[in-house]
């Protein structure tokens, strides 16, 4: 849009109108006027006719040496320059006519005042000034004439002026005043946030017409743009919020693993804190093949989703979810994955560093025993031997009572070898199932039976106290079965009951034994008291199929168990 009119165009334009209309109307009243100057000297002159007219009237009474030189003045001043210009253009005809009449008139007042014609000039002198009287009288009228026409013309003038300002007001109103008014009230408008106002006048050829068509564009802008940042500063006020929501989360979630033992309840607290904070609405942990926590309700409508936890490259199980909206929750379950791998890498450590200290607690009994009950009956042996050649063999009393306890002190001695053994017991794993590998690895070695393992139990809820003495059970079961049943096949089961309670089944096909322990043998009551100390109970049968069925069951923690079941 272009301007095809300014507001200082017209201004000026109208400023010149004034301007000219006040010049010319001053200035046809200043002529006018100028033209006035003489016409009270004009009206004077003529009045003094009437009097030089009397005058002369006397002196031919007197017959007056002073007559002549009467009738010259009276002469000149009926010819005076100022009754002579009485004859222009714009002088009225009346006032010419009346001046030529009173010319005419004196020519023949004069012709009789020489013939000093007395009674005709006084008959005639009262008609002679009516004409005087009649000539002043035009002049008068000429000359109010100009001053109405002076009044006249300043107020055209002023009319005129008053127009023009009023329509130059009416239009600065119009086309300036009032788009000034109207863009005030916008601009507030904006400046409030609204972007409906007035409608703007941009039909305007002038600058403001540019102006409001002007405005008009950049209100639209900036609403589009106050819009946009609208929806951006929502848009980020959300993710803030979401932010400061996961951040809670995961700081609830990492508080939930700062324990100074790291167990199943911790990880379910875990989820229990997401699903309170709506981050997702069902959750499943699965750490290996057994185990599994669940936290809300499955919906067969919603997908699943999962991922990978792990920690330093060793994967340990899955997480998996259920969401509204997966792009919102799976940043989050990103670091609920992570902080549960720490966690479970940290439950590992612990348990291998408890099982350090316990092991390293155990070799430290062993080498006590070692070194004060291996070396007394080590010495009792060696005394014994000495006695026993001392005393005369026809001492059958002396040599009955040495045998009965050289055999007593070797099946000590061999007891306390096994204890010792037991101690020295070393774990390198954290997780049963590859402990029980690993010591049937080397109970293999020691045996043509074949021995078999299938562990699946869910390790995350025992401690190390508690594989350990798993650990043990199963190891003396197998060295039993290794020794005294002449088996060719031993077999370690590990699986979660239906009834919910663990159980490990160790199972030979061996010649069977009895329920009892013979004498001078503990095996059997320590793994009894093992398994009580894990509020179990440990049973020995024969099953049908011939060998030895050893099965110790224990109850387990309050979670949930996904596991292959024992049929």
């Amino acid at each position: 849009m272009t301007v095809k009119q300014p507001v200082s165009a017209s201004l000026a334009k109208a400023f010149f109108y004034i301007v000219l209309l006040s010049l010319l109307s001053t200035g046809v009243a200043l002529v006018t006027l100028a033209s006035s100057l003489r016409d009270a000297e004009a009206v004077n002159i003529a009045g003094s006719l009437r009097m030089q007219s009397y005058r002369l009237g006397y002196d031919l009474e007197r017959q007056a040496m002073e007559t002549t030189a009467h009738r010259q003045i009276y002469q000149q001043s009926l010819n005076s320059p100022v009754l002579q210009q009485l004859n222009r253009w714009y002088v009225p005809d009346i006032v010419g006519v009346r001046y030529a009449q009173l010319q005419e008139s004196w020519q023949e007042m004069d012709a009789r005042i020489g013939a000093n014609d007395r009674a005709w000039y006084q008959d005639n002198i009262q008609r002679y000034v009516e004409n005087i009287d009649q000539f002043v009288l035009a002049l008068q009228h000429y000359t109010e004439r100009k001053m109405l026409l002076v009044l006249t013309i300043s107020l055209l003038g002023a009319v005129g002026i008053f127009m023009l300002v009023f329509f130059t007001l009416r239009r600065i109103r119009h086309q300036v005043v009032t788009p000034l008014k109207q863009l005030v009230v916008a601009s507030q408008h904006i400046q409030q946030g609204h972007f409906t106002y007035p409608l703007l006048n941009a039909h305007l050829d002038n600058e403001l017409g540019l102006l409001a068509s002007t405005f008009d564009r950049m209100s639209g802008e900036l609403h589009k743009l106050y819009r946009t940042l609208e929806a951006q500063v929502e848009e980020k006020t959300h993710d803030l919020h979401e932010a400061h929501r996961r951040l809670e989360v995961l700081y609830q979630c990492s508080q939930a693993l700062n324990t100074g033992q790291i167990d199943v309840m911790c990880f379910r607290h875990i989820l229990q804190i997401v699903s309170d904070h709506e981050a997702a609405l069902f959750l499943e942990l699965n750490v290996g093949e057994h185990w599994s926590i669940q936290q809300g309700e499955k919906r067969e409508s919603l997908p699943i989703h999962s991922l990978v936890v792990e920690m330093q490259d060793s994967v340990f199980g899955e997480l998996r979810w259920q969401s509204t909206d997966h792009q919102a929750s799976a940043l989050l379950m990103r670091s609920v994955a992570s902080i549960i791998g720490r966690g479970l890498y940290f439950n590992q450590a612990q348990k291998h560093y408890q099982q350090l200290m316990l092991m390293e607690e155990r070799a430290t009994i062993a080498g006590e025993l070692h070194d004060s009950l291996a070396q007394v009956l080590s010495y009792l042996r060696i005394q014994l031997a000495l006695l026993k050649r001392a005393v005369p063999d026809e001492n059958h009393a002396a040599q009955t009572i040495i045998a009965d306890f050289s055999r007593a002190l070797n099946d000590a001695y061999r007891q306390l070898r096994e204890l010792l053994t037991t101690f020295r017991l070393t774990v390198s794993q954290s997780d049963l199932p590859s402990a029980l590998k690993e010591a049937l690895d080397l109970l293999q070695n020691q045996t043509p039976a074949q021995v078999t393992l299938d562990c699946r139990l869910p390790t995350l809820a025992l401690d190390a106290q508690q594989q350990v003495n798993v650990l043990q059970i199963v190891r003396e079961a197998v060295i039993n079965a290794i020794k005294h049943a002449d088996a060719t096949a031993i077999t370690v089961s590990c699986v979660t009951d239906p009834d919910g309670l663990y159980s490990v089944y160790i199972r030979d096909n061996g010649k069977g034994m009895n329920n009892t322990q013979p004498e001078g043998h503990y095996g059997m009551s320590i793994m009894r008291e093992r398994a009580g100390r894990l509020g179990g109970t440990l049973t020995f049968s024969r099953p049908p199929g011939g060998g030895t069925l050893v099965q110790f069951r224990f109850p387990v923690a309050a979670i949930s168990i996904k596991s292959p079941q024992r049929t």
